[in-house]
């Protein structure tokens, strides 16, 4: 067991069709819709499936406008969540490894960082706020 890293916090995808893509979670897998994100001007950015027992998975939207966003159609990256986002980031740094981006708290109510492997897979590092959007909705499951 890591000394940092909890669990598999999410894995995200950037999708084509936003539309499909819930259905197919929701009707072929049984996800249910969790909840939304809107980016930093109001517009559509995320959408969280929930798997259960705290799992979910993240929709990110790959077509704005009729242009692909940022990145392509398929993997966006994997979240691993920790107790301790600043001893965790410490720890990439030490060890030699590249920290993308410096903890902060984001959109979703949780503290995160950055990085990626050596084959240049995004990795973001999560420590779960209490008041966090995703344990909010784990709370209202129950």
């Amino acid at each position: 067991m890591s000394e940092f890293i909890k669990g598999c916090g999410h894995t995200a995808f950037r999708v084509s069709d936003m539309e499909a893509s819930v259905k197919f979670y929701h009707e072929a897998l049984g996800f249910e819709k969790a909840f939304e994100i809107a980016d930093d001007k109001g517009n559509p950015w995320i959408v969280y499936m929930y798997i259960g027992n705290g799992q979910f998975i993240e929709l990110f939207y790959g077509n704005k406008n009729g242009e692909k966003a940022r990145g392509s159609i398929g993997y966006e990256h994997l979240c691993l969540e920790t107790l301790d986002i600043h001893k965790t980031a410490d720890n990439i740094v030490k060890t030699g490894n590249p920290l993308d981006a410096s903890p902060d708290i984001k959109n979703d109510g949780n503290w995160q960082c950055w990085t990626h492997d050596p084959d240049g897979n995004r990795i973001e590092i999560m420590q779960m706020n209490p008041d966090s959007l995703q344990l909010n909705y784990i709370k209202s499951q129950n």
